[in-house]
């Protein structure tokens, strides 16, 4: 297969950021007086997107909160991080250099919203290194469908099978592979519960970037 283009997700792929969500779930649940649920994390369905999360606590947890103005505190809680505290992976910016200076082009699926995303990227310095950005407020459905994949394809003028894929979730991995797209697992600690499910799914699964960047690079023909 010649490859035209690779997808990435953002969240505990290229970025960091997986703890923070939690934290920001913590302390908007804690500043209205809700006790955390024991289950919360394992709870929230793992094909929400943006819009579907806020919708979920919005009714699980009986709010008077919009679902709009509830992704407006999140996006508030959450922006000055990811503008100037959330970092790349280990080996991530190296990885996208060597891609971009190639005719490969890069797209980013994630569940995250349009807004957070073009600052985190923006604050790494890769924004413009992306030529698609298909995010989870777009109204899509969320992961595993394999709707934010194929709308990111459809936005690179890419087929699908003509892509490959990289993410850390089994949600995640479930939605490229359903888009039809050859993916690559990362190992995030946040996924360290369902890791033998998520190499199970994937077609292949690396624990970093030293060993992931190889077989990527190799893969689209870089090397």
């Amino acid at each position: 297969m010649q490859y035209k283009a690779i997808i990435f997700d953002l969240d505990g792929t290229l970025i960091d950021s997986m703890q923070l969500w939690r934290q920001v779930d913590v302390e908007f649940l804690t500043k209205r007086g809700i006790d955390v649920p024991a289950d919360l994390f394992d709870s929230i369905p793992g094909g929400n997107g943006f819009t579907q999360t806020a919708l979920y606590f919005k009714e699980r947890f009986g709010l008077d909160d919009s679902v709009e103005s509830i992704m407006d505190e999140w996006t508030f809680m959450v922006e000055q991080h990811y503008s100037s505290d959330v970092i790349l992976k280990e080996g991530v910016y190296e990885l996208l250099q060597a891609i971009r200076k190639s005719d490969i082009l890069m797209g980013l699926a994630t569940s995250n919203s349009l807004h957070l995303a073009r600052t985190v990227l923006q604050a790494n310095g890769i924004l413009s290194w992306f030529s698609a950005l298909s995010t989870g407020d777009m109204q899509l459905r969320g992961k595993p469908y394999p709707d934010i994949f194929l709308n990111c394809a459809r936005m690179l003028e890419v087929e699908p099978e003509a892509c490959l894929a990289i993410e850390d979730t089994l949600t995640g991995v479930q939605a490229a592979k359903a888009a039809g797209m050859r993916t690559f697992a990362i190992f995030d600690e946040d996924s360290i519960p369902f890791w033998e499910q998520i190499k199970k799914v994937a077609d292949l699964a690396f624990e970093d970037y030293t060993m992931l960047s190889g077989q990527v690079l190799q893969e689209l023909g870089l090397i």
